[in-house]
């Protein structure tokens, strides 16, 4: 399983309705609300070979209340 995470920024008022949605879809290992520039911190493992822009593509930017996403990728944990 390969970790990333997403950040969200969503449209004002709707970032417990995107959160909410996220939990329902499970598809996130963590979700987390965040200050500054984005609304939302999501962690999400995929298997390994899977391809990401497609997972954040067909998963997260369907749903209603997103405005924006950034995603990491990570390659290693310490």
């Amino acid at each position: 399983m390969k970790p990333f995470f997403i950040m969200i920024k969503c449209h004002l008022g709707e970032t417990y309705k995107v959160a909410n949605a996220i939990a329902d879809a499970e598809i996130a290992s963590e979700i987390y609300s965040t200050s500054g520039d984005y609304d939302l911190l999501v962690k999400v493992y995929i298997e390994d070979g899977e391809d990401i822009g497609h997972f954040v593509n067909e998963k997260l930017h369907c749903m209603e209340g997103i405005r924006d996403t950034r995603t990491i990728i990570t390659f290693k944990a310490f």
